[in-house]
């Protein structure tokens, strides 16, 4: 097997600029859209949004690695880091540099991307972790590996350079992720610059360990870039619900320099990436609009639930609020707990489906679903409904 590093040609990538010049245009400008809805957002709202896009991309990154993080010990761990209230969360070091990586991304997503940064950033995802080289690029000789976990017949998916290339590879690849920055001298469309860089890191695989996470980092560096303000783009939670997918176009990928269909399929993804955004930012929208319209209307016990229902998103608890929910969360008698949600259906908060025991509560905020978006070999956009 010659994988791409190998080939006489490297790091010369190729690819049909024609087949992305439909997803390049959408990007900017639903990008510009969502940037100028995030500008409705109160300071309160536009806090939440970033610490619920910081820690979904955080959760989502690590979990497509099979690294569970506590969501609220990750959203908690970026509050402080951004100086906000971040109340008494415990985090682990794992949560804890998660965290600190994505609000390091997020602050500087606009710098030149150097040997020090990813350093900085490699050395927060290990936290506590036990790894030979934290921090550092690998040395180690032995080959680093892709390999499935079959027992009886493992499987190599992708074998990385050598060792003792990296510091070469890596400085090559900085050059050349400067240069096609928008200010570069080289510029290139932020979804074709992300996904190749994207591609040109996971070949290089210059760590021991984390090279995905901080991959994903650094494409999400390069969209954020193109838009010249954070993205807030939801990429991998998009790649997690196409995590196969994701694994096998990298695969395929890496076998040759033509990029072309791994650039369609990247290209797809950030765009459901960024519907999946913009659903966010209206919910969040809609969100204060249906406590501002409540506000002084509702008592304490009645605003606890709701909180606690819409910190759960668009859809709140999943399957619906019960009564029985309301007891738990109001501390409250079930009869109080039959009023004040009669109450609140009244008002406009909640709606009401089933009958006795099966009666659910839901949020009247409308749910925007996010549909599943690829790029076809003409270069057209088609959109298909989730599930």
């Amino acid at each position: 097997m010659t994988w791409n590093w190998q080939q006489a040609d490297w790091p010369e990538f190729t690819w049909d600029e024609g087949r992305l010049t439909r997803a390049e245009e959408r990007f900017l400008v639903r990008g510009g859209v969502i940037l100028g809805a995030v500008e409705h957002l109160d300071d309160e709202g536009r806090d939440r949004l970033v610490v619920a896009s910081l820690s979904e991309e955080a959760v989502t990154s690590s979990q497509i690695e099979g690294e569970a993080l506590r969501r609220e010990s990750v959203q908690s761990s970026i509050r402080r880091a951004l100086g906000l209230a971040a109340g008494d969360v415990p985090a682990t070091p794992a949560e804890q540099g998660m965290a600190e990586l994505m609000v390091d991304l997020y602050r500087s997503f606009g710098d030149d991307l150097d040997d020090r940064e990813l350093a900085s950033w490699h050395t927060k995802l290990m936290s506590g972790r036990s790894v030979g080289s934290i921090g550092r690029y690998r040395t180690h000789a032995e080959p680093m590996q892709i390999v499935s976990r079959a027992l009886e017949e493992p499987r190599v998916h992708f074998e990385a350079p050598p060792s003792e290339r990296v510091p070469d590879e890596m400085r090559r690849f900085l050059d050349w992720f400067n240069r096609t920055a928008p200010d570069g001298g080289e510029a290139l469309p932020p979804i074709t610059r992300s996904g190749v860089a994207h591609l040109y890191f996971e070949a290089i695989h210059p760590f021991e360990d984390g090279n995905g996470r901080v991959g994903r980092a650094v494409s999400e560096k390069a969209l954020a870039q193109g838009l010249g303000a954070p993205a807030y783009t939801a990429l991998a939670a998009t790649i997690l619900r196409h995590r196969r997918a994701y694994y096998d176009a990298l695969e395929a990928a890496s076998r040759g320099l033509d990029l072309t269909d791994w650039l369609a399929w990247f290209g797809g993804i950030v765009l459901e990436a960024q519907e999946r955004t913009r659903a966010q930012v209206e919910f969040l929208i809609d969100k204060a609009r249906l406590l501002e319209r409540l506000r002084g209307h509702l008592n304490d016990r009645q605003d606890k639930v709701l909180l606690r229902m819409l910190r759960e998103g668009p859809d709140g608890f999943e399957g619906g609020l019960s009564a029985g929910n309301y007891v738990r969360i109001a501390r409250t008698s079930p009869a109080t707990a039959r009023r004040d949600l009669a109450e609140l259906v009244d008002r406009g908060a909640l709606s009401r489906t089933g009958e006795r025991r099966y009666t659910r509560y839901h949020l009247t905020i409308p749910t925007r679903p996010v549909p599943r978006i690829s790029i076809d070999r003409n270069g057209r956009i088609v959109t298909a409904a989730e599930g």
